[in-house]
Order: structure tokens, then sequence, then C-alpha cells
């Protein structure tokens, strides 16, 4: 790889990525979930209108294509984004990291049930792999089961997932057609900031903005600049180098700098078995995904 963008496009995203988890949980510390989320969203908005303008291509979308991007941002931003953020309020970003890994299983399955994915005995092993390990997770963690917050943090995590898969499995039996991602971007991030804030005010029980360290509000910042934007950029550029498949590979690294960071910096309880099931889910994750191009090199024209 003497492609130097390209490079630093994929390291960008691996480790970006990989610290959201961490970023979240340090911003819900003193900020309301909800809050934390919208604000994301809103200034991630701000900065993709900064950018269409700049490149004077910021323009109405047509009512159709800003249904779809509303579809898609309620599945993949208010729902998964939104949920995962509220979860950490109650559990470890370790968890939600590990929890969140498993959204491809949630995506196979569901494009099994609509005929969008065929039967294969290797995609169904790595299935039950990963819900193996899913079993490791709330065996190191049945005690916790008794304490509601954890039980309320682990549905908004299934929630979140659920609505994480919803939202790729719309988008391929749609097939809908990218156009200007940018564009796209700004109508999804200003949709979900829009209902995430009013959501923050109708369930936030204390948002007292007084509370708000400039720890957690420098996290939420991260979250918008480089979580939401750079990283998509970063993104979408590695895609115009290399396949999808190959580019998927980057969640197993995103899970493992998270679990990592989780423990370094917020002294997060990392249990044997709990190493054990990030392997099976890693594990079972990278079967169901695996195709032979993975690995090959892929020439751009």
């Amino acid at each position: 790889m003497k492609d130097y963008k390209l490079i630093f496009a994929v390291l960008t995203v691996a480790i970006v990525w990989g610290t959201t988890f961490l970023a979240i949980r340090i911003a819900v510390e003193t900020i309301p979930a909800w809050f934390v989320a919208g604000i994301r969203q809103l200034f991630a908005s701000i900065i993709m209108l900064f950018v269409l303008l700049s490149r004077k291509e910021f323009k109405w979308i047509g009512w159709k294509n800003l249904k779809y991007q509303i579809i898609f941002s309620s599945l993949m931003l208010i729902i998964a984004n939104g949920m995962v953020t509220v979860a950490e309020e109650s559990v470890s970003s370790s968890l939600a990291s590990l929890i969140s890994a498993c959204a491809p299983i949630l995506v196979f399955l569901g494009s099994l049930a609509i005929g969008l994915q065929k039967f294969s005995l290797r995609a169904m092993a790595g299935v039950l792999i990963c819900f193996s390990g899913v079993l490791f997770v709330f065996w190191d963690g049945l005690k916790d089961l008794a304490n509601p917050d954890y039980r309320t943090g682990m549905l908004f995590l299934f929630c979140a997932i659920s609505g994480w898969a919803s939202g790729t499995i719309f988008t391929k039996k749609l097939n809908i057609q990218s156009g200007n991602i940018t564009l796209n971007l700004f109508y999804q991030f200003l949709f979900a900031g829009v209902v995430q804030i009013i959501f923050a005010f109708l369930f936030s029980e204390n948002y007292n903005f007084g509370n708000w360290t400039l720890k957690s509000i420098s996290a939420m910042l991260y979250l918008s600049i480089f979580g939401s934007v750079a990283a998509f950029f970063a993104f979408h550029y590695a895609l115009t180098k290399i396949s999808p498949v190959q580019v998927s590979i980057l969640a197993y690294i995103n899970t493992i700098i998270a679990i990592f960071l989780g423990w370094l910096i917020m002294d997060e309880q990392i249990s044997f078995k709990f190493i054990i099931a990030t392997a099976l889910i890693i594990c079972g994750v990278f079967i169901i995904n695996y195709k032979p191009e993975m690995f090959k090199r892929q020439k751009v024209a």
C-alpha cells in the first residue's frame, strides 16, 4: 500500500470509530444522553452545510429522496446511534461496543428472511458462534440483570443494533443510489439532531446546563467532528480505493480498540469470559461476512 491517503483514511476509520464508544461514555457522565446524541448530529449537520456551501453543492433533494433520508436517519442515527448513547448511561463502553458488534447477525437473519441472502451452512455456523459469544456476555453479567438500569441499558443496546440492521437491510432492499453523499448526510444529520433534541427536553430528568463539564462537552464535540464527519469522509474515501468487504474488516478493529480503551482509560473490568465472548463474536461475524476477495488486492481505475 503506497497510497498514503488510503492508509490515513483506513487508520482514521479504524481508530476514530473505535474511540466513539469511550467518547460517548465520557460525554454522558454529565450531559443527558439525548442531548449528547442530538447536539452531535446538529453540529455535524452544520459542518456538512459549510462543506456543501463551499463546494456550491447545497440544494433541495426532492421529497422522494428526502423520504429515504428520513427513514435512513431514523433507523441509523435516531434509533441506532441514539439508543447506544442512552444505553451507555448505565452500561460500560466495552459492553456497548461488543453488543453493537452483533449487528451483522441481525442483518444476516433479516436478509435471509426477506430473500436478500441465501442460506449457507457457513453463515449459519457464524451465527451460532456469535450467539455463543452473547451467552458468555450474559453469563459474565448475569448478576447485573437484577439491576433495572442495567436491564434497561441492555434493552436499548438491542434496540440500537436492530435499528442499525434494519437501516442496512433497507438500503440493500431498495438499492438506493448514494448520489451526493455529503448532501444526503446533511439532511440525515439535521433531521436526527432536531428529533433527538426534542427527545432530550421530553425525556431528560435533569438537564441543568450548568452541570455540564468541559470534559463531557469536549467528548461530545469530538463525536461530532471526528466520529460523525471526519471518519465518515475517510470511510467513503476508503470505499473508492478498496472493496466494501475489505473495509468491513475495520469493524472488528473498532471493537477491539473500544474494549481496550474502556479498560485503559475508564478502568472498566474485562473478565476472562468477556475476552472469550469478544473472540467468539468477532470470529462469528467474520465467518458470516467472509468473502474470498477480502484479502485480494483490488485495482481501482
